[in-house]
């Protein structure tokens, strides 16, 4: 506002900035989607488990133990998802008595606070997945599976995150100047 009675032009951000929210939000939507269709893979599962260990008497001791990987995809996958939507747990004992624009200026400094965590959170996954690798890891237990997959799916939810953080990075400079992406 400032800025149009002194009568200067504000650059907008560049387009490439637009595209990339966009394109991360859209990933993070498709991600977030898929994480909340294997809800119903997991209910499938205990039904399946269930049905096995009480009407049939021949359990699967896999089923429980796929469904709690299945549970860690769905923790990691809705990730992105939850921080595009704003639909994380915040704290708010004052924050809410914020006006728009402080809550704005709140939230990129709590977004650097995250991106730094997140990167902190991805070299330990990274370290943890190149160990998996290395060493062929497996959980230990009468079904014995290689927990590489649901680790290297970890680093790339991370990442996805990470992307996420940096779009809302840009969302919230855009909206303290004034211009609304998306």
């Amino acid at each position: 506002m400032e800025a149009k009675k002194l009568g200067i032009r504000r650059r907008r951000l560049p387009k490439v900035v637009s595209g990339y929210v966009r394109l991360i939000d859209r990933i993070s939507d498709y991600v977030g989607y898929l994480a909340a269709s294997l809800i119903f893979f997991m209910g499938g599962m205990l039904i399946f488990d269930a049905i096995t260990r009480n009407l049939i008497k021949a359990p699967v001791h896999w089923a429980v133990e796929l469904t709690q990987f299945t549970l860690a995809a769905y923790y990691f996958m809705g990730g992105a998802s939850t921080l595009k939507n704003d639909e994380h747990v915040r704290m708010d004992l004052w924050y809410g008595t914020l006006s728009r624009r402080n809550r704005t200026r709140m939230d990129l400094a709590t977004v650097g606070c995250l991106i730094f965590y997140l990167g902190v959170l991805l070299a330990g996954s990274i370290s943890s997945l190149s160990y998996a690798i290395h060493t062929n890891e497996k959980r230990f237990s009468i079904w014995n599976p290689s927990v590489i997959p649901i680790k290297a799916l970890m680093v790339a939810c991370l990442v996805l995150m990470l992307m996420q953080a940096v779009a809302l990075v840009f969302k919230h400079v855009a909206e303290l100047r004034g211009e609304k992406l998306r």
